[in-house]
Formats: C-alpha cells, sequence, structure tokens
C-alpha cells in the first residue's frame, strides 16, 4: 500500500514514511492510492473478533512495512481492557430500539482521542526505536488531542511533544489535564488566539521543510494519517455490534469539527461498510453544515469563531475536510490544490458547483447544527428519557441524529468525551455534578507547567529549538 499527496504530489511513500511525517511536502495530506474493499466473507470473518484483532486485520491492509507478527502486537498491546475498561472496547450504550451511543471515552483521558493516539504511540515508538532517530511533535488542540496525545507519549523513548492550545478556551478540566502533566519531555503552549491560530502555527512550521526536517518534526493532529487510519477500526465495531448480518445497513453521527473522526467513517464507508449516512453534527461554528447545505465552504476569521459550551468543536477550519473533497472531486489534486491553497488564501473561501454539489448525496454525508439552548435541551432530555448523562458534544450529536433517523436504519452517535470533562453545562442542564472516575478528584488543583505565547509561528520556532 502506497500513500499520495491529495495537493497533486504523485509520489508514492510507504506507511512509514508519512507515519513520522504528517504533512506532505506540497502542504497536502496523505492518503492511499486506492482504498482496500472488503466483501461479504471478510465481513463475515472479522464480526467473530476481538477488537485488538479486528484492528490488526484493518490495519494490515493500510501497513505493509511494519512486520505481521509485530503489528499483531502491537495492536495487542494498544487495545486492552485494562487500558479501555471493557473487553468491547467500544461498547453501545443501547437508549432505544435502532439508536445507540457507540462508547468511545474510556480511554485515559476519556475522550475518543484516546482510540487513535494510544496506537499512535505505540507506533512512533516501535518505528523510532527501529530507525535509532528522535521526533518532535507539534500538534494543536481545541481541547481533547492534546491531553490523548500527551498521556500516549508521555515516558516514550525518543519522542518530545509540543502541544499547542488556545489560551483561556478548553473546559478547566481539559487544562488540568494537560497542564497538570510534568514529564520532561511534555511541553504545553498556550496561544493567545483561536484553535484555528493554532493550527495554522502547526501547519506553516511544517510547510517550513528545512526547519522540519533539521528539528525532525512529526504531528499527531488528525491530519496524520496513521491517527485516522485508527479510528476506521471503530466504525467496523459499532457496526458489528449493532447488526446480525451483512445485508443491515448503519447510520453514524458524529459531532464534528475537525473532520477528522467523521472522516474516518468515510474511509470505512469507502472500504464497503455498510453504512447508511454518516452525519456531520456541528456547533454554532457550522462551517461543515453550511458546506453539505450549501456546497460554499467558508472558513470563518478568529473574531468569528464562536466560543461555546461545546468547545472540541469551535473550530472554522477544517483539516480532514480536504480528504473528503479530494475523493469527491475525482481525485484531482491540482483542483484541490487550487480550493484549499488558492481560493481560501485569497478569499477565505471556495464553492463547488451545482454538479459536484450534487456528488455528495451517493457518499451518505447528512448535516446539521445545534445551539447552546439545544445542547441543554438535549442533556435534559436525554437523562429525563434514557437514564443517561452526555457530554456537550455527544449532545450537539444526539440532537441531530434524532433529526436525521430514517425508519428501519440503527442510528449510532459516536460518543465523544464523558459529561466530567464539560461539568458547567452538566451543572447547567441537571443540576448535578457527573461522577469522576477514581483519581482525578482534584485534578484542576495541582501544579500547572504552561509557556503563553502570541499568535507567531516563529516565537513557537524559537522555543522548540530551546526545548530539543
Amino acid at each position: 500500500m502506497k500513500y499520495f499527496s491529495t495537493r497533486g504530489d504523485k509520489t508514492e511513500r510507504a506507511f512509514c514514511e508519512i507515519l513520522l511525517e504528517g504533512l506532505a511536502p506540497d502542504g497536502g495530506l496523505y492518503l492511499p492510492v486506492s482504498y482496500p474493499q472488503i466483501d461479504a466473507a471478510t465481513l463475515s470473518k472479522w464480526r467473530a473478533l476481538s477488537y485488538a484483532d479486528l484492528a490488526f486485520e484493518i490495519l494490515s491492509l493500510y501497513i505493509d512495512d511494519i512486520p505481521t507478527e509485530d503489528l499483531r502486537a502491537i495492536a495487542r498491546r494498544t487495545y486492552t481492557e485494562a487500558v479501555f475498561g471493557t473487553p468491547e472496547i467500544t461498547p453501545l450504550k443501547v437508549l432505544e430500539p435502532g439508536l445507540a451511543l457507540q462508547a468511545l471515552s474510556n480511554g485515559p483521558t476519556l475522550a475518543f482521542k484516546d482510540m487513535a493516539m494510544q496506537l499512535l504511540g505505540q507506533l512512533f515508538e516501535y518505528e523510532l526505536k527501529r530507525r535509532g532517530e528522535t521526533l518532535n511533535i507539534l500538534g494543536a488542540t481545541s481541547g481533547d488531542t492534546g491531553s490523548a496525545a500527551e498521556y500516549a507519549m508521555r515516558g516514550k523513548a525518543g519522542v518530545n511533544v509540543f502541544m499547542l492550545s488556545p489560551h483561556g478556551r478548553m473546559s478547566p478540566f481539559q487544562q488540568a489535564q494537560m497542564f497538570s502533566l510534568q514529564d520532561a519531555n511534555i511541553h504545553n503552549i498556550a496561544i493567545e488566539g483561536v484553535f484555528d491560530d493554532c493550527q495554522d502555527i502547526v501547519k506553516a512550521v511544517s510547510n517550513d521543510l528545512d526547519f522540519k526536517r533539521k528539528y525532525k518534526i512529526g504531528t499527531v493532529n488528525s491530519i496524520n494519517w496513521a491517527r485516522l487510519l485508527a479510528q476506521v477500526v471503530y466504525y467496523f465495531a459499532g457496526y458489528f455490534q449493532a447488526t446480525k448480518s451483512n445485508d443491515e445497513k448503519v447510520s453514524f453521527t458524529v459531532p464534528s469539527g475537525n473532520f477528522g473522526n467523521v472522516c474516518a467513517g468515510h474511509v470505512a464507508r469507502m472500504m464497503g461498510l455498510p453504512i447508511a449516512n454518516l452525519v456531520v453534527a456541528t456547533n454554532e461554528n457550522d462551517v461543515l453544515d453550511e458546506f453539505f447545505r450549501t456546497g460554499v465552504y467558508r472558513v470563518r476569521g478568529s473574531a468569528d469563531t464562536h466560543e461555546t459550551s461545546s468547545p472540541s468543536m469551535d473550530i472554522s477550519k477544517a483539516s480532514n475536510f480536504e480528504r473528503f473533497v479530494f475523493d469527491l472531486l475525482g481525485r484531482d489534486g491540482a483542483r484541490v490544490k487550487s480550493l484549499f491553497d488558492d481560493a481560501i488564501a485569497k478569499a477565505g473561501r471556495f464553492e463547488i458547483s451545482a454538479a459536484e454539489h450534487a456528488q455528495i448525496q451517493p457518499y451518505g454525508f447528512v448535516s446539521g447544527s445545534s445551539s447552546h439552548a439545544d445542547r441543554l435541551a438535549t442533556i435534559r432530555s436525554t437523562y429525563e428519557k434514557y437514564g443517561a448523562i452526555v457530554d456537550t458534544h455527544t449532545a450537539d450529536g444526539l440532537k441531530v441524529a434524532l433529526e436525521r433517523r430514517q425508519p428501519g436504519t440503527t442510528m449510532l452517535v459516536l460518543e465523544t468525551a464523558l459529561p466530567v470533562k464539560f461539568a458547567a453545562t452538566i451543572e447547567e442542564a441537571l443540576s448535578l455534578t457527573p461522577p469522576r472516575p477514581a483519581g482525578l478528584e482534584n485534578i484542576e488543583s495541582l501544579p500547572k507547567r504552561v509557556s503563553v505565547m502570541p499568535v507567531d509561528a516563529q516565537a513557537v520556532k524559537s522555543f522548540i529549538q530551546a526545548h530539543v
């Protein structure tokens, strides 16, 4: 299996080359040259597998430069009941017939990002040891990627982490998870801007190829194909739990800001998983909902990016969206470059044609948005009707899922975080404090280690130079 860029660079690279690289040299994202196709017999065989062995089977279709037994061992080390709390790893929580939550938040940082980040930590350590090299990871987070990356990489040999986050815009619990880490290889940088500013700095540093190579810069954001690949696995796992035969279809609703989580669903569907719809649920930052409704992709500036009670989705420039548009436009790299590089840089927006917009339907994408009032109402109704407490992002997903359900098709809503991470809104909605896992009772009071910086890529480069 080889990979190439969404922006026209046809150079084909192996998995372990792109594992440590992040963005392609032309600024594009990596995708496989073709998607492996899964037939009914393979689906039937996979139904009986443990999550770890299912992960191995899917990963092995995309990774042919790690020996088979090594890859199987990596998958089995990653997806254990000890780390994720249940043998199913991502169990379904049935709310009513035809509607369930898929629990993705049982990992160390209580968010779905652990599902991929724990694997990425194992892959990085394996490959760096094999090469005898080190890696400086540069990432951006709107809330959950940062802590998941840091917990996965802390203490890992040969790895330093430099994680950018928007200053003051994460929940107190999210900030505490990251900033309380005292490991020497973990560096938190709070940027005086919004998430998109952090993401732009990561891309600017990654696009400085001389700096990137000299300081061995890698990325753990979902622009890294390996992370997105890991997320493909739980779509298969959810499907198998929700169905009895391959004749059934399932829809997934995915709370979405950066488009990475739902892009993994797109990959699973392209492989042949029987997915009816992929429902994109946004908050007030509805750039993705606007696109799926109108064909207009309109990036918002920092001043127009709303600060909401589902802060991990406070994003107006969806990095992974480029991967889907590449497929939508017939894998035309030059066209994708003209949209995501030229048009966005000059006008902050692009619009696809009516004929191109009509082609979205065969890919199964639909969308909707949610507001703070909707979140509160959904949290209350979910608790009253089902006795379940959901976090704010999952509430966005449930609200849109209920609008987009189709009779006869099971709807799985991806649970993205545990409610404790957004306790203030849960208390506003339910007048009760969500339960905390043991050991996290006083995390906000722990000493914090963080550097605050302006929106300045050069300042971040200087910080990296001083700490490697």
